[in-house]
């Protein structure tokens, strides 16, 4: 039986990790978790309960209700929220200003802790997150943390958010600016790349290049399969 590993991919909004991981997982026959889209799913029901991003009593009395699944549908990667399809939902500036304020929470963390862990219990697993390889997965078998300057960031977040929202880029630009301090400046958790982690700067590298380069780092670690 051939190894399987726990890859996390940890980076800063637009650096590219959900396309990259997406495709990093289908090459490897692994399973994809986009972690970031669980917080989008707590801060979705915060919204939709008007609850207090910072009222620890009702975030822990919210989380205890939810439950939140993945599922592969002919539209691909779906996130149910009580059995409710939300992925196109979390998907808006608000949601995502809105997951970086309760994911500072302790009390949304310690839920989502356990949750991701038992997603990676069998392993085969490729992680996407902000803190997967620093918090979550310690001891992943490989880690990478990728990023970009923050125009490229905010270029591709304004091309992925264009039919979706009226920001313009420089308002893109700024809300990416101030996820980036809030998730940096946490004192739980914060965003930074773990100690082991391989750093890849996806600036002027196209999402082609950055898989095969991550696919040449696994084939170091150890025999994962045959990919194509």
């Amino acid at each position: 039986m051939k190894e399987r590993f726990i890859i996390t991919v940890d980076g800063p909004a637009g650096a590219g990790k959900t396309t990259i991981s997406k495709i990093l997982a289908d090459r490897l026959a692994y399973k994809y978790v986009d972690t970031g889209a669980l917080y989008r799913g707590i801060a979705f029901a915060v919204q939709t309960k008007k609850i207090s991003p910072e009222n620890d009593h009702d975030l822990e009395n919210l989380c205890s209700s939810l439950v939140m699944q993945f599922i592969q549908s002919a539209k691909g990667l779906r996130l149910l929220l009580n059995r409710s399809d939300i992925t196109e939902k979390i998907r808006t500036p608000e949601i995502s200003m809105l997951a970086s304020a309760v994911s500072a929470r302790p009390v949304v963390r310690s839920y989502l802790l356990s949750t991701q862990r038992a997603m990676g219990r069998e392993k085969g697993v490729v992680f996407e997150g902000r803190d997967m390889g620093t918090v979550v997965f310690p001891e992943a078998d490989v880690k990478f943390f990728l990023y970009a300057s923050v125009k490229t960031r905010a270029l591709r977040r304004y091309q992925e958010l264009s039919s979706k929202t009226s920001q313009t880029l420089a308002e893109v630009e700024k809300d990416m600016n101030r996820r980036d301090k809030n998730d940096i400046s946490r004192s739980i958790a914060p965003l930074k790349p773990a100690q082991d982690a391989i750093k890849i700067d996806s600036t002027h590298i196209s999402i082609n290049d950055v898989v095969a380069l991550m696919l040449g780092y696994i084939d170091g670690v150890g025999s994962v399969g045959i990919y194509t």
